[in-house]
Protein backbone atom coordinates (compact mmCIF):
# COMPACT_ATOMS: atom_id res chain seq x y z
CA UNK A 1 0.00 0.00 0.00
CA UNK A 2 1.39 3.39 -0.93
CA UNK A 3 1.79 6.15 1.65
CA UNK A 4 -1.16 8.09 0.20
CA UNK A 5 -3.41 5.00 0.35
CA UNK A 6 -2.31 4.41 3.92
CA UNK A 7 -3.07 8.03 4.76
CA UNK A 8 -6.52 7.71 3.14
CA UNK A 9 -7.21 4.50 5.08
CA UNK A 10 -6.26 6.15 8.36
CA UNK A 11 -8.38 9.26 7.78
CA UNK A 12 -11.76 7.89 8.80
CA UNK A 13 -14.57 10.11 10.07
CA UNK A 14 -16.63 8.08 12.51
CA UNK A 15 -17.99 11.04 14.43
CA UNK A 16 -21.42 9.38 14.46
CA UNK A 17 -20.07 6.03 15.76
CA UNK A 18 -19.63 4.63 19.25
CA UNK A 19 -16.85 2.08 19.78
CA UNK A 20 -16.64 0.09 23.00
CA UNK A 21 -13.02 -0.88 23.71
CA UNK A 22 -12.65 -3.64 26.28
CA UNK A 23 -9.05 -3.62 27.47
CA UNK A 24 -7.43 -4.02 30.89
CA UNK A 25 -3.80 -3.23 29.98
CA UNK A 26 -2.94 0.48 30.14
CA UNK A 27 -0.33 0.40 27.34
CA UNK A 28 -2.86 -1.18 24.98
CA UNK A 29 -5.44 1.40 26.04
CA UNK A 30 -2.97 4.17 25.14
CA UNK A 31 -2.47 2.60 21.70
CA UNK A 32 -6.22 2.38 21.01
CA UNK A 33 -6.79 5.91 22.31
CA UNK A 34 -4.11 7.30 19.98
CA UNK A 35 -5.24 5.15 17.04
CA UNK A 36 -8.92 6.01 17.33
CA UNK A 37 -8.73 9.66 18.44
CA UNK A 38 -8.30 10.92 14.86
CA UNK A 39 -11.47 9.10 13.71
CA UNK A 40 -13.71 11.31 15.93
CA UNK A 41 -15.59 8.20 17.11
CA UNK A 42 -16.94 8.24 20.66
CA UNK A 43 -14.88 5.74 22.63
CA UNK A 44 -16.21 3.90 25.67
CA UNK A 45 -13.74 2.00 27.88
CA UNK A 46 -14.29 -1.16 29.90
CA UNK A 47 -11.61 -2.92 31.97
CA UNK A 48 -13.40 -6.27 32.26
CA UNK A 49 -16.15 -8.32 30.62
CA UNK A 50 -18.85 -7.42 33.14
CA UNK A 51 -18.19 -3.70 32.76
CA UNK A 52 -18.34 -4.19 28.97
CA UNK A 53 -21.81 -5.75 29.20
CA UNK A 54 -23.03 -2.97 31.50
CA UNK A 55 -21.73 -0.24 29.17
CA UNK A 56 -23.17 -2.04 26.15
CA UNK A 57 -26.63 -2.11 27.76
CA UNK A 58 -26.42 1.60 28.67
CA UNK A 59 -25.19 2.92 25.30
CA UNK A 60 -25.94 2.66 21.60
CA UNK A 61 -22.70 0.95 20.59
CA UNK A 62 -21.76 0.45 16.91
CA UNK A 63 -18.78 -1.89 17.40
CA UNK A 64 -16.95 -3.71 20.20
CA UNK A 65 -13.18 -4.27 20.32
CA UNK A 66 -12.93 -7.14 22.81
CA UNK A 67 -9.81 -8.26 24.62
CA UNK A 68 -10.14 -11.93 25.54
CA UNK A 69 -7.96 -12.24 28.65
CA UNK A 70 -9.79 -10.07 31.17
CA UNK A 71 -10.39 -9.97 34.93
CA UNK A 72 -13.87 -10.60 36.42
CA UNK A 73 -15.32 -12.04 33.17
CA UNK A 74 -13.31 -13.11 30.12
CA UNK A 75 -13.91 -11.75 26.64
CA UNK A 76 -15.42 -14.98 25.31
CA UNK A 77 -18.19 -14.92 27.93
CA UNK A 78 -18.74 -11.18 27.53
CA UNK A 79 -19.01 -11.59 23.75
CA UNK A 80 -21.65 -14.31 24.11
CA UNK A 81 -23.66 -12.08 26.48
CA UNK A 82 -23.40 -9.04 24.19
CA UNK A 83 -24.47 -11.13 21.18
CA UNK A 84 -27.55 -12.30 23.17
CA UNK A 85 -28.50 -8.62 23.58
CA UNK A 86 -27.74 -7.69 19.94
CA UNK A 87 -26.68 -10.49 17.57
CA UNK A 88 -25.90 -7.94 14.82
CA UNK A 89 -23.27 -5.93 16.73
CA UNK A 90 -19.79 -6.43 15.29
CA UNK A 91 -17.40 -7.78 17.94
CA UNK A 92 -13.72 -7.86 17.01
CA UNK A 93 -11.51 -9.97 19.26
CA UNK A 94 -8.03 -8.73 20.09
CA UNK A 95 -5.58 -11.02 21.79
CA UNK A 96 -1.91 -11.75 22.25
CA UNK A 97 -2.74 -15.47 22.25
CA UNK A 98 -2.26 -16.54 18.65
CA UNK A 99 -2.10 -20.27 19.25
CA UNK A 100 -3.66 -22.72 16.85
CA UNK A 101 -7.42 -22.79 17.27
CA UNK A 102 -7.66 -19.34 18.90
CA UNK A 103 -9.39 -17.76 15.88
CA UNK A 104 -11.94 -20.62 15.81
CA UNK A 105 -12.56 -20.22 19.54
CA UNK A 106 -13.21 -16.50 19.00
CA UNK A 107 -15.66 -17.17 16.18
CA UNK A 108 -17.48 -19.83 18.23
CA UNK A 109 -17.96 -17.23 20.98
CA UNK A 110 -19.60 -14.94 18.40
CA UNK A 111 -16.75 -12.66 17.37
CA UNK A 112 -16.96 -11.31 13.83
CA UNK A 113 -13.22 -10.87 13.34
CA UNK A 114 -9.91 -11.32 15.12
CA UNK A 115 -6.82 -9.14 15.57
CA UNK A 116 -3.55 -10.54 16.90
CA UNK A 117 -1.49 -8.35 19.22
CA UNK A 118 0.64 -6.43 18.72
CA UNK A 119 -1.92 -4.78 16.46
CA UNK A 120 -0.68 -2.68 13.55
CA UNK A 121 -2.49 0.63 13.13
CA UNK A 122 -3.28 0.05 9.45
CA UNK A 123 -4.75 -3.41 10.13
CA UNK A 124 -6.87 -2.01 12.98
CA UNK A 125 -8.34 0.81 10.90
CA UNK A 126 -8.93 -1.42 7.85
CA UNK A 127 -10.72 -4.00 10.01
CA UNK A 128 -12.90 -1.39 11.73
CA UNK A 129 -13.66 0.22 8.34
CA UNK A 130 -15.12 -3.04 7.03
CA UNK A 131 -17.72 -2.96 9.80
CA UNK A 132 -18.29 0.77 10.35
CA UNK A 133 -18.31 1.96 6.72
CA UNK A 134 -20.81 -0.56 5.39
Amino acid sequence: MSDSNLSDALNQDWGDKVILVVEDVDTNKIFFDAALRRTSAKILWAKDGQQAIDLFKENNVDLVLMDLQLPVMDGYTATREIKKINPDIPVIAQTAHVMSGEREKCMEAGCDDYLAKPIRLQILIETLSRFLNS
